[in-house]
């Protein structure tokens, strides 16, 4: 008979498996997780070195991202781009749910796709809508569908869903159904199929233009797996050979970027041009001197003191561009790392440092 694998729910909220077992699912008590496979059967202890342990958000592709549609202006297009017919379900203080809302400021969208925020903690039942009477700034009730949790929106389209709950989701008003989960499909959804609906200075703004594709892959693979993905490794690792493993990584990495920006003829990672991959680094490095540096011990360098053309990238970004300094929250973004990860920080203290969170351009 297989002998249950039990694992203290404070290690992690998703975890990854690479075992003849296939696809898993959890079961949740008030202490600990068991584990069991889709067949029911609990893992045999020979799975547990085959396990790998992300956070509670991360977006891994097998698992998370549940919901894969698109919208598209083609004729038979189930969802077709129009005005006030989209909404997007978000967390300012998930740095994947914030790529969205940078592209959608970014292209002129604020009228054409209306926003939720969800409150900045994660608890047991994953991301929960503030009440009014919280005064949670920026962040409220679900006033669209009326929905408590996050789930209650997942479970309003599929009752049997067993996946995770993640942000963001892009919700279709008039089918009442979720378009997307993955957050790398919708921005780039949001780049050209609503430029029928958008301003005229907008039209003409993709940033994944085919000329930079090919470089935008390539950049977006080592960056997503080592720095995006990297302080989550480094910040959730069990071990110490896995932290120094995947710290060390990270710093390599971001090494890496540094001297890619210091040869580019112009202020982004591929020169003159704001691509996505701009995008897609800008919500790690914005919050790595705040949270990543002591919360998930990414400590052997900081942005401001260490990495001068990155940090000066990372400026020009945030307080020249408005769409990323518009979609930056610091409070939303501090509390839910030290409140919602207990088992890093158990008394739920948030530091008040760095002073400021984000320096002036001429510092």
């Amino acid at each position: 008979m297989s002998q249950k694998l039990l694992i203290p729910r404070a290690i992690s909220r998703s975890i990854s498996i690479r075992s003849p077992s296939a696809r898993i699912r959890f079961l949740k008590t008030s202490s600990r997780l068991f584990i069991t496979t889709n067949t029911t059967r609990f893992l045999n202890k020979k799975d547990v070195s085959n396990i790998t342990f992300y956070p509670a958000f991360t977006q891994l592709r097998t698992m998370s991202s549940s919901f894969r549609d698109h919208i598209s202006s083609a004729p038979d297009a189930q969802f077709q781009p129009e005005k006030g017919r989209y909404h997007l379900y978000v967390s300012y203080a998930c740095p994947w749910a914030t790529r969205t809302l940078i592209v959608r400021q970014l292209k002129g969208l604020q009228d054409i796709i209306s926003f939720s925020v969800v409150h900045w903690h994660l608890g047991e039942k994953g991301w929960r809508f503030a009440e009014t009477d919280e005064n949670i700034p920026d962040a409220g009730p679900d006033d669209l569908n009326g929905a408590k949790f996050i789930r209650d929106i997942y479970f309003s389209v599929n009752p049997d869903y067993t996946g995770r709950f993640t942000v963001p989701v892009l919700w279709d008003k008039k089918l009442k159904t979720i378009v997307n989960n993955e957050s790398s499909e919708i921005i780039r959804m949001l780049y050209t199929d609503f430029d029928g609906l958008v301003a005229d200075e907008y039209k003409n703004l993709n940033f994944y233009a085919p000329e930079y594709a090919k470089q935008i892959d390539e950049m977006n693979d080592w960056i997503y797996d080592t720095i995006n993905n990297g302080v989550y490794k480094s910040g959730f690792a069990s071990t110490q050979e896995a932290y120094e493993k995947n710290v060390l990584r990270l710093f390599e990495a971001l090494d890496r970027v540094e001297d890619i920006l210091k040869k580019s003829d112009g202020p982004y990672l591929l020169g003159k041009t704001l691509t996505e991959a701009d995008i897609r680094l800008f919500p790690t490095i914005i919050r790595f001197d705040p949270v990543y540096v002591q919360h998930f011990k990414c400590n052997i360098k900081m942005i401001r003191h260490d990495y001068p053309v990155i940090h000066k990238w990372m400026q020009h970004l945030y307080w020249d561009i408005p769409a990323f300094k518009d979609t930056c929250n610091f409070e939303h973004i501090k509390k839910h790392y030290t409140k919602s990860h207990t088992q890093i920080n158990p008394f739920s203290i948030t530091p008040v440092g760095p002073v400021p969170d984000i320096l002036p351009k001429s510092e």
